[in-house]
């Protein structure tokens, strides 16, 4: 067996966690904007605040059994946004999993909703910092730069300036976003996570890491982002696809190799190790793994490595795959409970 650090995934949604087994939706979606609007645009406005905790604690939950102790998710529950921040990142704490999270600022819902995405935001951030607890961080999330005015790119950006942190948005994911790099080009700065950028141009000069999400893009059909094009850094995430980080860089090699007959494991390895720029605190986390050999070469082409034992913070939080502060079984019995009602709303 072999002792790393914790591995970190760049992008999350946790609130995805429910989703599975959702009713299809009303229309078979035949492009990506059909794909927001008939699964997750539906999904987000049903949830309530009970949902997000135990979507975020099964999430957490997972992360921890496949080697991930850190997580930035990126949030939205348009008809539950007051303390959904908080909520989730207490039930990640429990779990023993550091979070950074935001609220997606939209105008989806009128200039009521991004007051709101805003103003959450705003009240975590304060939280975070009287609280300087290394476990949880904040950054300021807008959904996508489509679906958000000018006014509220410009008063993300000012407040994310005022508390010190970078903001968390999807850039260029599908074509309806497509002049993303040209209305963010003043703003963005390189703390701003820069989440897809499928549709970016080689040459976009937007300051942030880029995050990359195969799965998802590969789910959603929007084509290949192709980070190595970029001079940006490069960080891996899941957007909403569990937190499996290892199986998250074998299919990010295996995307680049078909891209790039030339492509190495290597390149998407530092994708995965990209996370540790943004949450630092995961380099002292130690996972004890299933398998001998962790680097990119044997881990490209080994199936099902697990994590054994993990410490977060000097804290165990499993021991023999077996979470140790919280009790799996519950976790898994709430959030199905939690589904159920998910997806009778969804009916």
């Amino acid at each position: 067996m072999n002792t790393t650090s914790g591995l970190v995934c760049a992008h999350h949604h946790l609130y995805s966690a429910l989703a599975r087994g959702m009713p299809a939706p009303p229309k078979n979606p035949e492009n990506f904007l059909d794909v927001l609007e008939n699964v997750w645009w539906r999904l987000d406005v049903a949830l309530d605040l009970e949902m997000i905790e135990w979507s975020a604690k099964l999430g957490a939950l997972e992360a921890l059994e496949a080697g991930t102790t850190a997580i930035i998710d990126h949030h939205e529950s348009p008809n539950a946004i007051a303390g959904s921040l908080s909520v989730i990142a207490d039930a990640v704490n429990e779990v023993g999993v550091r979070i950074n999270t935001c609220y997606g600022i939209t105008d989806r819902h009128g200039d009521g909703g991004a007051q709101r995405g805003l103003a959450e935001n705003d009240r975590f951030l304060r939280e975070c910092a009287a609280l300087d607890d290394p476990m949880r961080r904040g950054m300021v999330g807008v959904h996508a730069a489509f679906t958000v005015s000018d006014q509220h790119l410009d008063e993300a950006a000012r407040l994310a300036e005022q508390h010190g942190v970078g903001v968390h948005i999807h850039v260029a994911e599908g074509t309806d976003d497509i002049d993303a790099a040209q209305r963010l080009a003043e703003s963005a700065r390189d703390d701003w996570l820069l989440v897809h950028g499928v549709h970016l141009p080689d040459h976009h000069e937007l300051r942030g890491t880029i995050v990359h999400n195969p799965r998802s893009n590969m789910n959603n059909s929007v084509g290949y982002a192709d980070p190595a094009r970029f001079t940006n850094p490069v960080a891996l995430g899941t957007d909403g696809i569990g937190a499996d980080m290892l199986a998250e860089f074998q299919l990010a090699y295996m995307k680049h190799r078909d891209h790039d007959i030339g492509a190495s494991p290597d390149t998407a390895w530092s994708w995965l190790n990209g996370g540790y720029e943004l949450v630092p605190e995961a380099r002292d986390d130690q996972v004890t793994w299933s398998y001998a050999t962790i680097e990119p070469w044997h881990v490209a082409f080994t199936p099902t490595i697990r994590a054994v034992d993990v410490d977060v913070d000097g804290k165990p939080a499993l021991r023999n795959g077996v979470a140790t502060r919280v009790d799996a079984n519950e976790i898994r019995a709430k959030a199905a409970e939690q589904a159920v009602r998910l997806h009778a709303a969804l009916a």
